[in-house]
């Protein structure tokens, strides 16, 4: 893509439910408009990586909430060839596996759910937006996080596909998973995600949607870039 001649919207946001493909296309997309890529959920899954390593109840809003403003969370460009986006570290702790194990799939939308955690961890988000030339993904960075940000995508998949991409992961990273669970697993965090008091998931009523089922990365940037040249 030919950037010298376009007016690069400063301010990328990509949210979608989980599996819908966000953070590989945040990537990717990032790397070829030379941004900085930012996965916002993955502050919500080392808070809740965070709270079941200290043993503290994840129905304790209050603990959980605490501790969320306690932690040190460094997200940096990938050191290792497994499949990772980032290095996530919490507290100096290697913990990008961690925060994908299955305990923390069937925890991070609850506590994602606490105002104060989103507080604590969206201020420390905008902060980054606030410095520009970002491609930020999450469930609500179009929303909440980066409200007037230039260009908003909103990815779509279905539950069979995302289920499936989630379940391919697994398997590809030498764990055991059932396709049923993951399913399960998926419809689940759909339930709580959208319907949470607090940023629930939607489109941002700006944002540009795309299905991506039966997608590959390649075809859904490419869509992403014909939006960009509209942009202007």
């Amino acid at each position: 893509m030919e950037k010298s001649t376009l007016k690069l919207p400063s301010v990328i946001t990509i949210d979608g439910p989980v599996a819908s493909g966000k953070s590989s296309v945040g990537l990717m997309l990032a790397k070829e408009l030379g941004y900085l890529f930012l996965d916002t959920g993955i502050m919500y899954r080392a808070v809740a990586w965070a709270a079941i390593n200290h043993k503290i109840n994840i129905d304790d809003v209050e603990e959980v909430s605490i501790l969320a403003q306690q932690i040190d969370i460094e997200i940096k460009p990938p050191t290792k060839s497994d499949g990772r986006i980032n290095d996530v570290f919490v507290d100096k702790v290697d913990v990008t596996w961690k925060i994908r194990e299955p305990e923390v799939n069937e925890n991070v939308s609850q506590v994602s759910r606490y105002q104060y955690v989103r507080k604590a961890l969206t201020e420390q988000q905008q902060e980054f937006g606030r410095r520009g030339k970002i491609v930020m993904v999450g469930r609500d960075t179009g929303t909440i996080v980066m409200p007037n940000a230039d260009l908003k995508i909103f990815l779509e998949a279905s539950v069979k596909e995302r289920a499936l991409r989630r379940y391919n992961e697994e398997v590809k990273r030498g764990k055991q998973s059932n396709l049923e669970d993951v399913i399960k697993n998926v419809e689940m965090r759909d339930k709580i995600d959208s319907t949470r008091e607090i940023a629930p998931l939607i489109p941002a009523k700006d944002a540009v949607i795309i299905n991506t089922d039966g997608k590959d990365i390649s075809r859904v940037i490419d869509e992403i870039l014909s939006v960009i040249r509209n942009f202007n």
